[in-house]
């Protein structure tokens, strides 16, 4: 595994010569950087730069503009406000979206169904910046596949996998994504970082069963960043990692407080599928 240090200086070069074509209404080609500072992103959404790192996570990542990227359940789209118009010229975006029409009727009007219709309205408002950029249907228990074989040169998700681990998901999560990806092709996570003992129902994740799990279905653990990591959290809230913001899950009871420590400490990793 790669030293943090020695990749920390690596980042900060090759922030300078990452480039994309952000496809925005003709404008001429921008780097990472660029497209991070791009006007296209809502200005709640920078705000949080300072937590999520965008620009720094994705070079640790190594994504290229030519890449196609699967990204597992956008939400809001926070992080598809910069890969989408990052890859639209040369690669692919794609999001791994809920599932829009559930066969269970009581679903349709469900959290995961509406949430998942508001993100494709945004591709499609946001065409000309985005490009291609698509969603597969990717809603366990009921839809794993991502799509054909060997066809993504990365997968990443961004602290989502506390909510697969809680309903015995995460494994053939995994599995899927490792059978989406072509060989030496990047699998990167960020995610809460719990202490040693934690259950997935708090919203964090223990690293070192990640990285076991990760292995066990045949990625290669390759470099850990702490770009993301935050030694202010003491990780033993009343409603768990939801109670730091952005969510602030206790309103405004220790808003302060809760507000000095910021967002979450979070593990970043990334893997690849092995070539053999």
């Amino acid at each position: 595994m790669k030293n943090n240090t020695l990749l920390a200086g690596i980042l900060l070069s090759a922030t300078c010569s990452v480039s994309a074509l952000a496809h925005d209404n003709g404008h001429e080609a921008s780097t990472l950087a660029e497209v991070v500072k791009s006007d296209f992103r809502q200005d709640s959404n920078v705000n949080r730069d300072k937590y999520r790192h965008p620009l720094e996570t994705l070079t640790f990542f190594d994504v290229k503009p030519s890449d196609t990227v699967i990204e597992l359940w956008p939400g809001g789209g926070w992080y598809a406000e910069v890969l989408a118009p990052y890859l639209a010229e040369e690669g692919q975006y794609v999001a791994g979206n809920f599932d829009t029409e559930p066969a269970d009727e009581k679903k349709r009007t469900g959290y995961r169904a509406t949430s998942g219709k508001k993100f494709e309205a945004w591709l499609k408002e946001h065409r000309a910046q985005v490009g291609k950029a698509t969603t597969v249907t990717f809603d366990p228990p009921t839809h794993y596949a991502l799509g054909r074989d060997e066809s993504a040169d990365t997968v990443l998700t961004f602290r989502n996998l506390h909510n697969w681990a809680m309903k015995g998901y995460l494994e053939p999560v995994f599995e899927s994504t490792f059978k989406v990806l072509k060989p030496g092709g990047t699998f990167g996570i960020v995610e809460h970082r719990a202490n040693k003992g934690m259950d997935a129902k708090t919203g964090y994740m223990d690293e070192a069963e990640v990285i076991a799990l990760a292995e066990k279905v045949g990625f290669t653990l390759v470099a850990k960043s702490d770009v993301n990591a935050n030694s202010k959290d003491t990780k033993d809230y009343p409603k768990g990692v939801w109670t730091l913001p952005p969510r602030l899950a206790l309103e405004n009871v220790d808003k302060a407080k809760y507000l000095a420590i910021g967002e979450s400490d979070r593990m970043t990793l990334k893997f690849v599928k092995n070539t053999q």
